[in-house]
């Protein structure tokens, strides 16, 4: 395990300000662990998405998440894959499946582009129920699983995973639906299909209940997808944060959960070493 000092000592703070992987250095070993880690691209943009690649695969990562379809099969190259897609065309985290008016549109995107995710073995597409607007949890509840139920069986016919992500409504997405465990349950067991499950983002969850574990422990048969960031600031997971995210880890290693663990955190340091940091704390 390597500290901080001398992770940011290291050739790959070299590596990062030039953006690219070095070659005056030996290569860090990739990292054996019970979860499969990934890491989302939109959180690296200004890293050339085949240095991240490379780098991701020395270092123990097993993905790239929340790729659009043009880029899925580009993580393959590097012996990586797309973990998270999404789909040309569908819900946006504001405009989702809670409004029936959009599920005719939504159901001919994605038998468009589930197809295209199990050509390239991208195993999850991603999907938001959208704002409330003055909804009732009820009514979208309602709403979110008339939409689903109209799209799980193409998601079953090819083996891709829809997943509907859990945000919070506190900070960063005000007036978002599904804020609360609770809520995206009970979307699951009224759709009740092994191939749509709930994204939970670990960093969301934090800001809206906290009990991480226990929470994830008494849902684990709904979550197909994990998503990271450091709670405040959602920026690395060090110790400036609060979240125990080796303890978080290893609770859901524990659970023999065979998806992915995605890191989505935003470095506000060199961001290669913050990313290999943030795998070996994780890999448990």
């Amino acid at each position: 395990m390597f500290t901080r000092r001398e992770i940011v000592n290291s050739s790959l703070l070299a590596v990062s300000a030039a953006g690219a992987i070095g070659s005056t250095s030996s290569s860090p070993a990739a990292t054996p662990a019970r979860l499969k880690q990934s890491a989302s691209r939109w959180c690296y943009k200004d890293i050339e998405f085949g240095d991240l690649c490379a780098f991701g695969a020395k270092i123990g990562l097993r993905g790239i998440d929340l790729l659009q379809p043009d880029e899925y099969d580009l993580p393959r190259r590097y012996g990586l894959r797309c973990s998270m897609g999404y789909v040309s065309g569908g819900p946006s985290i504001t405009d989702g499946l809670n409004r029936p008016e959009n599920h005719a549109a939504f159901e001919q995107a994605y038998r468009a582009g589930i197809p295209l995710a199990a050509k390239s073995a991208v195993p999850n597409v991603i999907t938001f129920p959208g704002n409330r607007r003055g909804m009732s949890d009820e009514e979208g509840i309602k709403n979110t699983v008339a939409g689903l139920n109209r799209i799980k069986g193409i998601a079953e016919d090819h083996g891709v995973t829809i997943c509907l992500e859990l945000l919070n409504s506190k900070i960063d997405h005000p007036d978002y639906m599904a804020d609360h465990t609770a809520w995206g349950v009970r979307v699951m067991e009224e759709v009740n299909s092994p191939h749509v499950k709930l994204l939970f983002d670990i960093y969301h969850m934090q800001i809206m209940e906290g009990d991480l574990i226990n929470t994830i422990r008494n849902n684990i048969k709904w979550i197909g997808h994990f998503h990271t960031g450091g709670v405040p600031g959602r920026h690395e997971l060090n110790d400036t944060q609060e979240v125990n995210w080796a303890g978080v880890a290893r609770a859901i290693a524990d659970l023999n959960f065979t998806g992915y663990f995605a890191h989505e955190f935003l470095p506000a340091t060199d961001p290669l070493p913050a990313l290999e940091q943030a795998v070996r704390l994780c890999a448990v």
